[in-house]
């Protein structure tokens, strides 16, 4: 009889701690997932919280122009790019003193908001005045003065760049290679940001100029000779003895029907890999490109941001690469040159061109560098971040000899001087059957003491060969550069 209490009372515990197990698993599970919220709603207000409220569709932004006056932009040297003026009967004029000369990147904030006017609406809308002085105001019935945001743009290299531009349709990038800021976008055609309410139903018609455009970033165009860069990367990659690369160019390549010309059927004779380079001969790269693993010049070309995403959140075009193995060696001559189907982004370029400069890595470019309150207190400060490495310092070392090459004794010797060194790449990009139908490209960095300084991506549509239209405009933008620097 003893014996079956004994029985009965243990398996009772068991009982019991099988129950308390079951309710452990439970009371900490439920635990898990709430700790998991809490971290979700952390990570949102601090990470996505901006992103969704800058949202166009997010209706909530309707409800801050109603309570807060949107603040102003600055250039990083202090210019005001935007401002909100309030005449006597509380009616407000979004206005734009520089003009036209920031039109895209500044952008508008009429009939939607484009350009830093979209990506800081949340902080331009929000106001962080002293509570106490924010209360005072809504029981008045007054708006609160919104953030102001200062940009990396520099206003002198900005104007040198536009003016520089002139007449001609294209666009301009100038990044720092070391930080990612973004020193200058030109694009034009342009539009006066003041008028765009009165101007809108003119822009919008205007199908064939697409002034709206922000060409720096969303124009897709082939990137002739600059391309030169990825085909050489590819073929050092497969070529270990790259060294010893041999051609002579009589000014011109002929393979089956199709013919490959250097400009002004020039001979250049004799070259190695860093000849042709410097020289921009196509003759030399419509032949390498033809001895080319077309799948893993593809996969290069992908790693160097072509046919994805872009480190940035304006808004911008994909680049594209469509060579496929089994397409014809015309195709594949012409890619190698940067004409064919390759589209690119000035933008895109400029990343590049950026990445190279500073021994492979990429940082992520930037436009935005602060934001303060009405008053001048510090309320965000963004600062530089890497992106990652575009390409191996090894690889970004050759480029820096090749592209050094072009400056000191091929397409670019304009750029030579005494103050400071360029290093850089010409192109002329066809683009239509006329063989005079040609922009002109120029993407390099300038330098003192080794260090990256100053990276350029420059495109002038429907002009000419690139040293001669595009080279000069960088070197406008790079003297204005060193003079603000002394």
């Amino acid at each position: 009889m003893k014996k079956w209490k004994i029985f009965r009372k243990t398996g009772t515990a068991r009982k019991k701690n099988t129950k308390n197990r079951e309710f452990a698993v439970i009371t900490y599970s439920f635990l898990g997932l709430f700790l998991c919220l809490m971290g979700y709603f952390g990570y949102f207000e601090q990470v996505k919280s901006e992103q969704f409220i800058n949202n166009p569709y997010n209706k909530r932004q309707e409800l801050f122009t109603q309570s807060v006056i949107r603040g102003e932009i600055y250039s990083a040297d202090g210019v005001t790019l935007a401002e909100t003026l309030t005449d006597d009967a509380g009616n407000e004029t979004r206005k734009y003193p520089a003009g036209r000369i920031f039109a895209h990147v500044v952008g508008y904030s009429t009939h939607g908001r484009t350009g830093i006017e979209a990506l800081a609406n949340f902080s331009l809308l929000r106001s962080n005045i002293f509570y106490m002085e924010k209360a005072v105001s809504d029981l008045q019935g007054e708006k609160s003065p919104g953030d102001d945001v200062t940009t990396t743009l520099n206003y002198e290299i900005q104007l040198r760049a536009f003016d520089a531009l002139g007449s001609y349709d294209g666009a301009v990038v100038v990044m720092e290679p070391e930080t990612g800021k973004i020193l200058a976008m030109v694009s034009k055609p342009d539009f006066d940001p003041n008028t765009i309410a009165q101007d809108w139903d003119e822009l919008v018609s205007d199908e064939s100029s697409s002034v709206l455009v922000n060409r720096a970033t969303q124009g897709l165009y082939p990137p002739g000779s600059t391309f030169k860069i990825f085909t050489t990367l590819e073929y050092i990659h497969e070529n270990p003895g790259y060294e010893d690369y041999s051609f002579y160019c009589d000014g011109e390549y002929t393979v089956g029907r199709k013919t490959i010309h250097c400009h002004g059927n020039k001979r250049h004779g004799q070259e190695n890999l860093e000849d042709s380079f410097a020289e921009s001969c196509n003759s030399s790269y419509a032949s390498l490109g033809l001895t080319l693993d077309i799948d893993r010049f593809a996969t290069l070309c992908e790693d160097m941001l072509f046919n994805t995403e872009l480190p940035t959140t304006l808004e911008y075009s994909k680049s594209s690469f469509v060579l496929a193995p089994g397409d014809s060696e015309s195709a594949v001559m012409e890619t190698a040159i940067g004409q064919g189907k390759t589209l690119v982004t000035p933008f895109h370029m400029a990343l590049v061109t950026s990445a190279i400069a500073n021994d492979g890595v990429l940082m992520t470019p930037y436009v935005i560098d602060h934001v303060n309150d009405n008053e001048g207190n510090l309320v965000r400060l963004y600062q530089p971040k890497e992106y990652g490495m575009l390409l191996s310092e090894n690889d970004a070392a050759i480029l820096q000899q090749y592209m050094k090459a072009v400056v000191d004794e091929g397409t670019a010797t304009k750029l030579k001087n005494d103050n400071y060194e360029v290093a850089g790449k010409t192109g002329s990009a066809e683009f239509s059957s006329s063989s005079d139908s040609t922009h002109s490209w120029f993407v390099g960095y300038a330098h003192k003491d080794g260090k990256p300084d100053i990276a350029v991506a420059i495109i002038v549509e429907d002009s000419g060969i690139g040293s001669e239209y595009a080279v000069p405009i960088a070197q406008e933008i790079f003297d204005e550069y060193y003079k603000e620097e002394e």
